[in-house]
């Protein structure tokens, strides 16, 4: 039997930054999360199509405005990067 939801932990992992981000996400409401205690459980569905390697349009818009955010605010440090 598959089991439903994941720990912060497992969370973490999978999307490769530290527990206390994922906490920080849930707090956001940018990952849905049952409280249990003193813990988090999360759906497993929240990550169905990240370990598919599918990404949702919401999560496709986010990533855009993060590149253009970066895009405007090092742009120049990027380009003369690329020179050296």
């Amino acid at each position: 039997m598959e089991k439903e939801y994941i720990s912060v932990k497992e969370s973490a992992d999978l999307l490769n930054i530290s527990r206390q981000a994922v906490i920080k996400k849930i707090n956001k409401g940018q990952i849905k999360a049952v409280r249990i205690g003193k813990n988090y459980a999360i759906p497993k569905v929240e990550f169905t199509g990240i370990s598919q390697h599918e990404l949702s349009e919401k999560l496709k818009q986010e990533i855009d405005k993060g590149v253009k955010k970066v895009i405007n605010e090092y742009g120049e440090v990027l380009k003369l990067l690329s020179q050296e």
